[in-house]
């Protein structure tokens, strides 16, 4: 177990909780800037990359505001990502927990930032998990 990720099983198709994540990201009102297909763009890189694994990039503008005002140099973490992947015979959900990140900076003024937005992505990877 690495404490540096939140991860959770997911249920159903990586297209199924990848529209669960979408609606979850939403209901949160948070944005999704992007998402990355990895097999598909390493095998059109001529890479044999077999296993699903799709990386989403979620951001909360008002709190990213806030924090950049602060830190330009936090632009470097952001915007958060989610990945959708497989592991074994299912799916994972996991994300690089935000206060892990903030707290390279050397900034304790940010963690309440960090903590808000971590339960936050907490509660849509939950989500978009399923039951």
């Amino acid at each position: 177990m690495n404490d540096n990720l939140y991860s959770r099983r997911a249920n159903g198709t990586i297209d199924e909780v990848a529209t669960r994540l979408e609606q979850a990201v939403q209901e949160h009102k948070y944005g999704l800037l992007g998402s990355i297909d990895l097999r598909e763009k390493m095998n059109a890189k001529g890479v044999d990359f077999a296993s699903d694994c799709r990386v989403y990039e979620v951001c909360n503008p008002q709190i990213a505001k806030g924090v950049l005002e602060t830190e330009m140099s936090i632009s470097t973490v952001l915007p958060c990502r989610i990945s959708v992947f497989e592991r074994g015979d299912g799916l994972e959900i996991s994300m690089l927990r935000p206060s892990v990140l903030l707290a390279q900076f050397g900034r304790p003024d940010l963690a309440e930032h960090a903590g808000r937005v971590e339960e936050d992505m907490k509660s849509i990877i939950d989500q978009a998990a399923g039951a």
